[in-house]
């Protein structure tokens, strides 16, 4: 298992930029698939972006394609995720989370407790 601890988020005016931050402890982290989710209230939860364990390019979701980049380090053992020209609309609790699945929209079983970001207008 792994275990996941989300930091970064915080208040920032509208176009903003932002880094959110993920750290794994527990099970071998390059062997996750690693991924991003955003929920805001009253909608449900949004892939926002993710990286497979076998390599190749990130995966964004279609609401931050081109506004985001996640990247990560399987020596540091966290996934990042860059955010910027963010809009009031971004705001949401940001989670990480990793699955141990090939594809980044695969299930994701193991997930942080989030970290919150509003962006102000």
């Amino acid at each position: 298992q792994v275990q996941l601890v989300e930091s970064g988020g915080g208040l920032v005016q509208a176009g903003d930029s932002l880094r959110l931050s993920c750290a794994a402890s527990g099970d071998i982290f390059s062997t996750y698939t690693m991924g991003w989710f955003r929920q805001a209230p009253g909608k449900e939860r949004e892939f926002v972006a993710g990286i497979s364990y076998t390599g190749g390019w990130p995966i964004y979701g279609d609401s931050v394609k081109g506004r985001v980049t996640m990247t990560r380090d399987n020596v540091e053992r966290k996934a990042y995720l860059q955010m910027s020209s963010l809009r009031p609309e971004d705001t949401a609790v940001y989670y990480c989370a990793a699955s141990t699945d090939t594809s980044t929209r695969g299930v994701y079983g193991f997930w942080g407790q989030g970290t919150q970001v509003t962006v102000s207008s």
